[in-house]
Protein backbone atom coordinates (compact mmCIF):
# COMPACT_ATOMS: atom_id res chain seq x y z
CA UNK A 1 0.00 0.00 0.00
CA UNK A 2 1.54 3.29 -1.22
CA UNK A 3 0.97 6.94 0.76
CA UNK A 4 -0.51 8.11 -1.89
CA UNK A 5 -3.60 4.75 -1.52
CA UNK A 6 -3.47 5.21 2.29
CA UNK A 7 -4.46 9.18 1.47
CA UNK A 8 -6.74 8.49 -0.93
CA UNK A 9 -8.79 6.23 1.48
CA UNK A 10 -8.66 8.98 4.26
CA UNK A 11 -10.35 11.01 1.70
CA UNK A 12 -12.98 8.87 1.39
CA UNK A 13 -14.31 9.85 4.87
CA UNK A 14 -15.68 6.69 6.18
CA UNK A 15 -13.68 5.75 9.34
CA UNK A 16 -14.04 2.51 11.23
CA UNK A 17 -13.04 3.44 15.33
CA UNK A 18 -12.21 0.42 17.42
CA UNK A 19 -11.51 0.54 20.99
CA UNK A 20 -12.97 1.61 24.02
CA UNK A 21 -15.66 4.42 25.12
CA UNK A 22 -15.93 5.46 29.15
CA UNK A 23 -16.84 7.69 31.53
CA UNK A 24 -14.25 10.48 33.09
CA UNK A 25 -14.98 12.38 36.15
CA UNK A 26 -12.60 14.97 37.29
CA UNK A 27 -12.69 16.47 40.51
CA UNK A 28 -14.16 20.47 40.38
CA UNK A 29 -12.70 22.96 40.55
CA UNK A 30 -9.86 22.40 38.80
CA UNK A 31 -6.58 21.71 40.42
CA UNK A 32 -8.57 20.29 42.97
CA UNK A 33 -7.31 17.01 44.99
CA UNK A 34 -9.42 14.07 44.09
CA UNK A 35 -9.42 13.34 47.89
CA UNK A 36 -9.93 16.89 48.77
CA UNK A 37 -13.09 17.85 46.41
CA UNK A 38 -17.03 17.79 47.01
CA UNK A 39 -17.54 18.08 43.49
CA UNK A 40 -16.69 16.58 40.33
CA UNK A 41 -17.74 16.83 36.17
CA UNK A 42 -18.42 14.21 34.08
CA UNK A 43 -17.22 13.91 30.43
CA UNK A 44 -17.25 11.18 27.83
CA UNK A 45 -13.43 9.21 27.99
CA UNK A 46 -11.67 6.54 26.44
CA UNK A 47 -9.07 6.77 24.14
CA UNK A 48 -10.82 5.48 20.49
CA UNK A 49 -14.07 7.77 22.04
CA UNK A 50 -11.37 10.97 22.15
CA UNK A 51 -9.95 10.22 19.09
CA UNK A 52 -13.77 9.90 17.43
CA UNK A 53 -14.27 13.55 18.81
CA UNK A 54 -11.58 14.94 17.58
CA UNK A 55 -11.72 13.53 14.30
CA UNK A 56 -15.51 14.29 13.98
CA UNK A 57 -14.67 17.69 14.93
CA UNK A 58 -12.41 18.11 11.78
CA UNK A 59 -15.21 16.59 9.32
CA UNK A 60 -14.19 12.76 9.77
CA UNK A 61 -17.59 10.95 9.48
CA UNK A 62 -17.03 8.28 12.06
CA UNK A 63 -18.50 4.90 13.39
CA UNK A 64 -17.02 3.32 16.75
CA UNK A 65 -17.25 0.00 17.42
CA UNK A 66 -16.97 -1.19 20.81
CA UNK A 67 -19.02 -2.58 23.63
CA UNK A 68 -20.10 -0.54 27.21
CA UNK A 69 -21.45 -1.77 30.70
CA UNK A 70 -25.36 -2.64 30.27
CA UNK A 71 -25.91 0.13 33.00
CA UNK A 72 -26.72 3.65 33.48
CA UNK A 73 -22.73 4.62 32.91
CA UNK A 74 -23.31 2.73 29.47
CA UNK A 75 -26.02 4.74 28.51
CA UNK A 76 -24.19 7.49 29.09
CA UNK A 77 -21.18 7.08 27.63
CA UNK A 78 -23.75 6.15 24.22
CA UNK A 79 -25.59 9.48 24.92
CA UNK A 80 -22.17 11.22 24.79
CA UNK A 81 -20.82 9.62 21.49
CA UNK A 82 -24.29 11.12 20.07
CA UNK A 83 -24.05 14.25 21.37
CA UNK A 84 -20.51 14.79 19.64
CA UNK A 85 -21.85 13.19 16.19
CA UNK A 86 -20.37 9.78 16.56
CA UNK A 87 -22.32 6.98 14.88
CA UNK A 88 -22.58 4.89 17.99
CA UNK A 89 -24.84 1.95 16.34
CA UNK A 90 -22.26 -0.87 16.66
CA UNK A 91 -21.95 -0.36 20.30
CA UNK A 92 -23.15 -3.27 22.18
CA UNK A 93 -24.68 -3.61 25.46
CA UNK A 94 -22.26 -6.34 27.90
CA UNK A 95 -23.78 -7.65 30.65
CA UNK A 96 -22.62 -10.38 33.44
CA UNK A 97 -21.23 -7.84 35.77
CA UNK A 98 -18.93 -6.23 33.58
CA UNK A 99 -18.17 -2.01 33.72
CA UNK A 100 -16.98 0.21 31.24
CA UNK A 101 -13.77 1.61 31.46
CA UNK A 102 -14.06 4.23 34.49
CA UNK A 103 -11.17 6.68 35.41
CA UNK A 104 -11.20 9.44 37.72
CA UNK A 105 -8.49 12.59 36.68
CA UNK A 106 -7.31 15.32 38.26
CA UNK A 107 -6.90 18.58 36.48
CA UNK A 108 -3.85 19.20 37.53
CA UNK A 109 0.06 18.45 36.21
CA UNK A 110 1.98 18.56 39.89
CA UNK A 111 1.47 15.20 42.09
CA UNK A 112 -1.26 14.54 39.16
CA UNK A 113 -3.39 11.01 39.87
CA UNK A 114 -5.15 9.34 37.57
CA UNK A 115 -7.51 6.11 38.89
CA UNK A 116 -8.35 3.99 36.09
CA UNK A 117 -10.94 1.25 36.66
CA UNK A 118 -10.87 -1.70 34.46
CA UNK A 119 -11.45 -4.90 36.47
CA UNK A 120 -13.85 -6.92 34.39
CA UNK A 121 -13.99 -4.05 31.35
CA UNK A 122 -16.82 -4.36 29.13
CA UNK A 123 -14.74 -2.96 25.75
CA UNK A 124 -12.39 -6.28 26.31
CA UNK A 125 -15.36 -8.81 25.51
CA UNK A 126 -16.10 -7.63 21.67
CA UNK A 127 -15.84 -10.81 19.84
CA UNK A 128 -15.24 -12.23 16.51
CA UNK A 129 -18.97 -12.09 16.02
CA UNK A 130 -19.01 -8.13 16.40
CA UNK A 131 -16.49 -7.59 14.06
CA UNK A 132 -18.25 -10.16 11.33
CA UNK A 133 -21.55 -8.06 11.63
CA UNK A 134 -19.73 -4.92 11.40
CA UNK A 135 -18.99 -5.29 7.67
CA UNK A 136 -15.94 -3.90 7.76
CA UNK A 137 -15.75 -4.15 3.89
CA UNK A 138 -17.94 -1.06 3.76
CA UNK A 139 -15.39 1.46 5.41
CA UNK A 140 -12.87 2.73 4.04
CA UNK A 141 -9.87 3.26 6.64
CA UNK A 142 -9.72 1.26 10.22
CA UNK A 143 -8.22 3.08 13.46
CA UNK A 144 -7.95 1.37 16.35
CA UNK A 145 -5.77 1.72 20.34
CA UNK A 146 -3.73 -1.18 21.33
CA UNK A 147 -5.83 -1.61 24.24
CA UNK A 148 -7.89 -3.57 22.29
CA UNK A 149 -5.07 -6.92 22.17
CA UNK A 150 -4.66 -6.68 25.86
CA UNK A 151 -6.65 -9.92 26.25
CA UNK A 152 -9.51 -12.18 25.16
CA UNK A 153 -11.87 -12.42 23.12
CA UNK A 154 -10.92 -8.81 21.93
CA UNK A 155 -7.53 -9.74 20.90
CA UNK A 156 -9.05 -12.37 18.57
CA UNK A 157 -11.58 -9.41 17.60
CA UNK A 158 -9.04 -7.35 16.42
CA UNK A 159 -6.77 -9.49 14.77
CA UNK A 160 -9.63 -10.48 12.87
CA UNK A 161 -10.77 -6.94 12.32
CA UNK A 162 -6.72 -6.17 10.47
CA UNK A 163 -7.47 -9.89 8.64
CA UNK A 164 -10.89 -8.48 7.00
CA UNK A 165 -8.88 -5.03 6.25
CA UNK A 166 -6.10 -6.13 4.90
CA UNK A 167 -7.92 -8.78 2.58
CA UNK A 168 -10.04 -5.51 1.42
CA UNK A 169 -7.48 -3.25 0.79
CA UNK A 170 -8.24 -1.06 3.73
CA UNK A 171 -5.67 0.85 5.42
CA UNK A 172 -5.53 0.14 9.55
CA UNK A 173 -3.87 2.54 11.49
CA UNK A 174 -3.02 2.40 15.00
CA UNK A 175 -2.21 4.00 18.02
CA UNK A 176 -0.41 1.90 20.35
CA UNK A 177 -1.61 3.07 23.23
CA UNK A 178 0.18 1.04 25.56
CA UNK A 179 -1.53 0.51 29.34
CA UNK A 180 0.18 -1.77 31.64
CA UNK A 181 -2.24 -2.69 33.76
CA UNK A 182 -4.06 -4.72 31.73
CA UNK A 183 -1.34 -6.67 30.35
CA UNK A 184 -0.29 -9.96 32.21
CA UNK A 185 3.15 -9.28 31.17
CA UNK A 186 5.59 -6.87 28.98
CA UNK A 187 6.41 -9.78 26.61
CA UNK A 188 2.98 -10.79 26.05
CA UNK A 189 2.29 -6.99 25.04
CA UNK A 190 5.14 -6.89 22.86
CA UNK A 191 4.77 -9.77 20.85
CA UNK A 192 1.02 -9.15 20.28
CA UNK A 193 1.79 -5.56 19.06
CA UNK A 194 4.30 -6.28 16.83
CA UNK A 195 2.38 -9.07 15.57
CA UNK A 196 -0.35 -6.47 15.05
CA UNK A 197 1.86 -3.89 13.82
CA UNK A 198 3.12 -5.86 10.54
CA UNK A 199 -0.54 -6.12 9.54
CA UNK A 200 -1.05 -1.74 9.84
CA UNK A 201 -0.61 0.80 6.97
CA UNK A 202 0.15 3.27 10.16
CA UNK A 203 1.31 3.11 13.39
CA UNK A 204 1.76 5.79 16.18
CA UNK A 205 3.40 5.55 19.46
CA UNK A 206 5.44 7.42 21.91
CA UNK A 207 9.29 6.51 23.19
CA UNK A 208 8.21 4.25 26.13
CA UNK A 209 5.54 2.23 23.94
CA UNK A 210 8.10 1.40 21.10
CA UNK A 211 10.28 0.84 23.91
CA UNK A 212 7.93 -2.11 24.60
CA UNK A 213 7.29 -3.27 21.47
CA UNK A 214 11.22 -3.81 21.33
CA UNK A 215 11.67 -5.22 24.75
CA UNK A 216 14.61 -2.82 25.69
CA UNK A 217 13.76 1.36 25.85
CA UNK A 218 16.87 1.72 24.71
CA UNK A 219 15.84 0.24 21.06
CA UNK A 220 12.38 1.45 20.35
CA UNK A 221 14.00 4.27 18.09
CA UNK A 222 15.51 1.50 16.57
CA UNK A 223 12.90 -0.50 16.28
CA UNK A 224 10.43 2.26 15.19
CA UNK A 225 12.72 2.95 11.81
CA UNK A 226 12.72 -0.15 10.86
CA UNK A 227 8.98 -0.69 10.61
CA UNK A 228 8.94 1.71 8.86
CA UNK A 229 10.63 -0.50 6.10
CA UNK A 230 7.92 -2.50 6.20
CA UNK A 231 4.49 -0.71 6.42
CA UNK A 232 3.77 2.80 5.08
CA UNK A 233 4.30 5.54 7.81
CA UNK A 234 5.36 5.13 11.34
CA UNK A 235 5.34 8.64 14.05
CA UNK A 236 7.50 8.32 16.93
CA UNK A 237 6.75 10.85 19.65
CA UNK A 238 9.47 12.31 22.12
CA UNK A 239 7.10 13.96 24.14
CA UNK A 240 9.15 17.43 24.51
CA UNK A 241 11.13 16.84 22.16
CA UNK A 242 9.11 16.07 19.03
CA UNK A 243 8.52 13.60 16.69
CA UNK A 244 10.21 12.00 13.82
CA UNK A 245 7.59 10.69 11.23
CA UNK A 246 9.18 7.25 9.25
CA UNK A 247 8.60 6.28 5.77
CA UNK A 248 10.36 4.25 3.71
CA UNK A 249 13.58 5.40 2.67
CA UNK A 250 12.51 9.31 4.23
CA UNK A 251 11.98 11.15 7.40
CA UNK A 252 11.55 14.10 9.06
CA UNK A 253 11.39 15.58 12.73
CA UNK A 254 8.90 18.21 14.40
CA UNK A 255 8.76 20.21 17.46
CA UNK A 256 5.95 20.89 19.70
CA UNK A 257 4.51 23.41 20.82
CA UNK A 258 5.36 24.92 24.33
CA UNK A 259 2.07 25.23 26.48
CA UNK A 260 1.18 25.67 30.16
CA UNK A 261 -0.42 22.68 30.84
CA UNK A 262 -3.54 22.02 32.86
CA UNK A 263 -3.15 18.44 32.73
CA UNK A 264 -1.34 15.36 31.24
CA UNK A 265 -4.04 13.23 29.65
CA UNK A 266 -5.91 13.67 26.24
CA UNK A 267 -2.95 14.61 23.80
CA UNK A 268 -1.82 11.44 21.98
CA UNK A 269 -5.77 11.25 21.43
CA UNK A 270 -6.10 15.19 19.99
CA UNK A 271 -2.80 13.96 18.04
CA UNK A 272 -4.00 11.36 15.71
CA UNK A 273 -7.41 12.82 15.54
CA UNK A 274 -5.71 15.80 14.59
CA UNK A 275 -3.38 14.39 11.91
CA UNK A 276 -5.87 12.21 10.39
CA UNK A 277 -8.43 15.08 9.96
CA UNK A 278 -5.70 17.52 8.63
CA UNK A 279 -5.18 14.83 5.79
CA UNK A 280 -8.76 14.63 5.08
CA UNK A 281 -8.56 17.76 4.30
CA UNK A 282 -6.18 17.88 2.38
CA UNK A 283 -2.90 19.14 3.92
CA UNK A 284 0.29 17.66 3.09
CA UNK A 285 1.73 14.44 5.54
CA UNK A 286 4.29 17.46 7.47
CA UNK A 287 1.02 20.27 7.93
CA UNK A 288 -0.84 16.79 9.23
CA UNK A 289 1.86 16.22 12.01
CA UNK A 290 1.81 20.16 13.30
CA UNK A 291 -1.41 19.93 13.54
CA UNK A 292 -1.99 17.01 15.24
CA UNK A 293 0.72 18.46 17.32
CA UNK A 294 -1.48 21.82 17.78
CA UNK A 295 -4.45 20.05 18.72
CA UNK A 296 -2.66 17.97 21.32
CA UNK A 297 -0.74 21.15 23.22
CA UNK A 298 -4.60 22.55 22.93
CA UNK A 299 -6.04 19.51 24.92
CA UNK A 300 -3.77 19.26 27.40
CA UNK A 301 -4.19 23.64 28.34
CA UNK A 302 -8.34 22.23 28.68
CA UNK A 303 -10.73 20.88 31.18
CA UNK A 304 -11.48 16.81 29.87
CA UNK A 305 -10.66 15.12 27.36
CA UNK A 306 -12.88 15.16 24.85
CA UNK A 307 -14.61 18.37 25.12
CA UNK A 308 -10.84 19.80 25.17
CA UNK A 309 -10.39 18.23 21.43
CA UNK A 310 -10.46 21.14 19.14
CA UNK A 311 -11.80 22.13 15.84
CA UNK A 312 -9.86 23.58 12.71
CA UNK A 313 -10.61 27.29 14.32
CA UNK A 314 -9.38 26.76 17.63
CA UNK A 315 -6.05 25.17 15.46
CA UNK A 316 -5.84 27.75 13.27
CA UNK A 317 -6.13 30.35 16.27
CA UNK A 318 -3.74 28.76 18.14
CA UNK A 319 -1.07 28.18 15.31
CA UNK A 320 -1.31 31.69 14.45
CA UNK A 321 -0.12 32.59 17.71
CA UNK A 322 2.10 29.60 18.40
CA UNK A 323 5.09 28.76 17.16
CA UNK A 324 6.38 24.59 16.66
CA UNK A 325 9.77 24.66 17.98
Amino acid sequence: MSLDYLFSQIKKNNFLIIGRAGVDIYPDPPGTKTEDTNHFVTHLGGSSANIAVELTKLGGKCHILTRVSDDALGRLAINQLKKYNINSELVKFQGNEARISFAVVETRIEDHQSIIYRNGAADLFMNEKDIIDTKIEHYSCVILTGTCLASEPSRSATFLAMKTANDNNIPVIMDIDYRPYTWKSVKDASETYIKAAKQCSVVIGNADEFGVLSMDYDKGYNFAKSLAGEIDLVIYKKGERGSITFMKNNEFSKGIFNVKPLKPTGAGDAFMGGFLGSILNDFSLEESVEIGSAAAAIVVTKVGCAPAMPDFNEIKSFMNNNKIN
